[in-house]
């Protein structure tokens, strides 16, 4: 994971996208929410933003939605509309998918930092304006 937080201080906006995608796998962890909280809202190449927070949704867990929801809280409207991009390409398919992101922001309102719940409400916000393309039977 350091040779990660190491690579995502790269000058090359592909090597801290390359970081953002490796270190997703370590959000639970202390360590990588700081640098994870810069590579969505990197101040030099919106790419990295759009390609950690699409990897950090794609986790489809708390750890994953805490990082996305502090990063929106603090996200201007350049890097918000990639995070909503993000958003969109990961959940804008699968219902019941969307569904289980609501109820993971939902528990990061209850459980995480100021800046994350405050965040999560945003999140929650965009999924629920989200109408995936799969849907199961019961959800019709």
């Amino acid at each position: 994971m350091s040779a990660l937080i190491r690579l995502a201080g790269s000058p090359d906006w592909r090597d801290r996208a390359d970081a953002g995608r490796g270190l997703a796998n370590f959000a639970e962890m202390v360590e990588a929410r700081g640098p994870l909280l810069g590579l969505v809202l990197d101040a030099g190449d919106t790419f990295v933003t759009r390609a950690t927070a699409e990897a950090l949704l794609r986790r489809q867990d708390s750890s994953g939605l805490a990082v996305v929801a502090a990063a929106l809280a603090a996200a201007g409207p350049d890097h918000a509309e990639w995070i909503h991009t993000a958003v969109l390409d990961v959940f804008g398919v699968i219902a019941s998918e969307r569904d289980a992101a609501v109820r993971e922001c939902e528990a990061v309102e209850r459980d995480a930092d100021e800046r994350a719940r405050h965040g999560a409400g945003q999140l929650a916000a965009m999924l629920a304006e989200l109408s995936p393309v799969l849907r199961s039977a019961r959800n019709d």
